[in-house]
């Protein structure tokens, strides 16, 4: 049987949501160009899994993300990351109440469908591992007592690549906790000259809510019955193997290279945002294209590399890259 179909007694496709059309061009009433980022904010949607993005000061991250929020009829906080910000300034904390005598909890920005964690890598661990039941449990613990977050919930953190002096690496178990890291580019010339054409209105655009969570939360369970051939299964795993085996697969100089290689949960990711990103091609199957297509940023952030590769200048792209082009396509 082809990988690129699904049985035939299985619909052969499925219709690209209205909403996220809707999403789309709400957005772009807004932002100029970042197709790539927009895409991969709503593969996040449509899945559940966070975003961080990667990118120099001034390409719209914070706008694209703000402005995705209010597309949506959902709670929106956005949380700047400081080095002096505390754990209860994100998930919240318990206040004595005199009249009663008793610890009542207040409840952080945290509690919102979407979470913005601006310039993240600014914070400290402690900040950074306040996160981490939040974003893996949907859940967060305040005096003791644990409270279910609202759904759907999403954490989007944005971060510098260049401007090291005060911030903090983030730690592997955490990066590991983003489903994708997106690395944002300049925009091109032609969006640029619109981007300067905006430039000269007096109000920023206003922009609508246009979906509301119950199309999202349909649309995760339509997601979860969209077909994986078994041989695209195979290709998954062949591929997150790979990182971990390299010699398995012809790539002996790559094992000096690779400290760890991708977890689990990377097989999981790169699984779940294939089938989104079909979805959102209008197809009820999963193909090897969609796999390779969102392969990259489910990959990156979860191969670490050696002495030996930083010496060489290899980055962890180079990696995946490679493997990409050594694993067999099905």
């Amino acid at each position: 049987m082809s990988p690129q179909a699904p049985p035939a007694s299985g619909p052969a496709s499925v219709s690209i949501p209205d909403f996220a059309a809707r999403i789309v061009a709400e957005v772009h009433r807004r932002v100029v160009g970042q197709e790539y980022m927009i895409e991969r904010l709503l593969i996040s949607l449509l899945t559940g899994g966070h975003v961080l993005f990667e990118g120099l000061p001034g390409l719209a991250k914070t706008l694209t993300v703000r402005t995705l929020a209010e597309t949506i009829h959902a709670t929106f906080q956005r949380v700047q990351f400081t080095p002096d910000l505390l754990p209860a300034d994100v998930v919240g904390t318990t206040i004595y109440d005199v009249r009663t005598g008793e610890f009542t909890p207040h409840p952080g920005p945290i509690f919102a469908n979407i979470v913005l964690a601006d310039e993240i890598n600014r914070a400290p661990a402690k900040v950074q591992a306040a996160l981490l039941e939040a974003m893996q449990e949907r859940q967060v613990t305040i005096g003791g007592k644990t409270f279910p977050l609202p759904q759907p919930f999403l954490v989007l953190a944005t971060q510098n690549p260049i401007e090291q002096v005060g911030t903090y690496p983030l730690p592997e178990a955490q990066v590991d906790r983003f489903m994708l890291k997106v690395r944002v580019g300049y925009p091109t010339r032609d969006d640029e000259r619109e981007i300067l054409r905006r430039m000269s209105a007096v109000d920023e655009l206003r922009v609508e809510p246009v979906v509301g969570p119950e199309e999202i939360l349909a649309a995760r369970r339509t997601i979860a019955g969209l077909y994986l051939d078994d041989t695209v299964a195979e290709y998954i795993l062949d591929v997150v193997t790979a990182t971990r085996e390299p010699k398995r697969y012809g790539l002996e100089k790559l094992e000096p290279l690779i400290e760890y290689g991708a977890s689990p949960r990377a097989t999981i990711a790169l699984a779940v945002c294939s089938r989104a990103h079909a979805f959102l091609r209008g197809r009820s199957y999963v193909t090897p294209d969609d796999v390779k297509a969102i392969g990259m940023d489910v990959l990156r952030h979860r191969v670490l590399t050696t002495y030996e590769a930083e010496a060489e200048e290899i980055t962890p792209d180079d990696i995946v890259r490679r493997v990409f082009e050594a694993v067999r396509v099905p």
